[in-house]
C-alpha cells in the first residue's frame, strides 16, 4: 500500500525547530520529499568541536528513519534565497509539489512602544516570506502546466495566527503579517485554482522556542503525557492539506490544536443601509449607524475573541 505523499517533494521553512520540524518530519513519514529550509549554518559548539544546523539536524532524522531529505539554510525573507529555496527542491527531486510556509520570528510590543525595525522585520520574515517562496512556486507550477497542457499537482499550506483572528493587543506586528498571510492565501487560492494548485491557511497553536513565553502560562503536562500545545496535534493537517484527499479544500482557513481542528467561516454581512439620497451625509449616517452599534455588544469588533476559547471536548 503506498503512502498518501509518495512520489511528491515539499518544502517546509522554518524546519529546523518547533512546529516546522514537526510538520517535516510528518510529510516525509507520509512519504514526502523534503526539503528543510531554516536560517541557521553550521558551527561548532563549546568544545570546538563542529555542530550541525538545526536544518541538517533534521535531515539527518528524516533520513534516518527512511525518508529522503535536503538541508536548505537560507533566509525566505531574501528573495532570491526564495528562488534558490525551490529551485533546491527542483534540482534535488525533480519538481516542487507542496509548500508549507512555517518561518517566522516574533517582535511583541504594544503598539505605541514599537519600534520600526520591530514592526518591519515580522512583517519581512511572515509575509514577505510567504509571498517570495510563494511567488517562485506558483511561477514554477504554472510552467509546468503550460509543458502539460492542463492542470498538475501543487500545494500550499500557509501558516497564519489566532492572533490575527482574535486581536492580540501586544501583537500589532504579528497580527497585521499573520492578517495579511490569509489575504495572500485566498488571492493565491483563487488565481492557481485552473494550474491544479490549492492554497490554505492554519492557525496553530503549538508551544516552541517562539512562542515559550506567550504560552508560559499554560499548564505543562505530566511526564509521559502529550502536550495540548505538542507541534504533533498540528503536523497532521499540514499532512492532509499537502495530499491529494484535500483537492477540494480551497482558500480555507483552519485553527488546529490540540486535538481539534476547527473550519472558519468567511465573514458575513452584518448589516447593510442604503442613503435615502444621492449620497450619504454625516445626519443620515448618525442617524443609521448610531442606532446600530447602540443594539451591539460593548466591546465587540470585527475580531473572533471566541475562538481562542475552543478547546478539546468542549
Amino acid at each position: 500500500m503506498s503512502l498518501p505523499l509518495e512520489g511528491l517533494s515539499a518544502v517546509v521553512t522554518g524546519a529546523g525547530r518547533g512546529l516546522g520540524r514537526a510538520e517535516a518530519i510528518e510529510l516525509a513519514r507520509l512519504g514526502a520529499s523534503v526539503v528543510v529550509n531554516d536560517y541557521g549554518r553550521s558551527g561548532r559548539d563549546g568544545s570546538g568541536e563542529a555542530s550541525a544546523a538545526p536544518a541538517e539536524e533534521v535531515v539527518a532524522e528524516i533520513r534516518a528513519a527512511g525518508g529522503q531529505a535536503v538541508a536548505h539554510l537560507g533566509d525566505v525573507s531574501d528573495f532570491e534565497q526564495a528562488r534558490e529555496l525551490v529551485e533546491l527542491a527542483v534540482t534535488s527531486f525533480g519538481k516542487l509539489d507542496v509548500l508549507v510556509n512555517n518561518a517566522g520570528i516574533l517582535r511583541d510590543r504594544m503598539i505605541f512602544s514599537m519600534s520600526e525595525d520591530e514592526w518591519d522585520s515580522v512583517i519581512r520574515v511572515h509575509l514577505k516570506g510567504h509571498f517570495n517562496t510563494t511567488h517562485f512556486a506558483s511561477a514554477h507550477w504554472r510552467e509546468r502546466s503550460k509543458v502539460a497542457g492542463g492542470p498538475v499537482y501543487g500545494r500550499i499550506v500557509n501558516t497564519s495566527s489566532e492572533a490575527f483572528l482574535g486581536g492580540s493587543a501586544g501583537q500589532p506586528n504579528y497580527a497585521a503579517a499573520k492578517g495579511g498571510i490569509v489575504g495572500l492565501t485566498t488571492s493565491s487560492a483563487l488565481a492557481l485554482a485552473k494550474y491544479g494548485v490549492t492554497a490554505n491557511a492554519i492557525c496553530p497553536r503549538a508551544r516552541t522556542r517562539m512562542t515559550e513565553d506567550v504560552f508560559a502560562g499554560f499548564q505543562v503536562p505530566e511526564e509521559g503525557e502529550l502536550d495540548p500545545l505538542a507541534p504533533e496535534h498540528v503536523a497532521p493537517l499540514v499532512g492532509y492539506l499537502a495530499s491529494p484527499a484535500s483537492a477540494k479544500a480551497n482558500g480555507q482557513l483552519f485553527v488546529v490544536h490540540g486535538g481539534i481542528v476547527v473550519v472558519m467561516e468567511r465573514p458575513r454581512v452584518a448589516a447593510k443601509f442604503d442613503t435615502t439620497k444621492e449620497a450619504f451625509s454625516f445626519e443620515e449616517l448618525d442617524g443609521v449607524l448610531t442606532p446600530h452599534y447602540d443594539t451591539r455588544p460593548a466591546g465587540e469588533t470585527f475580531a473572533a475573541a471566541e475562538v481562542l476559547g475552543l478547546k478539546h471536548g468542549s
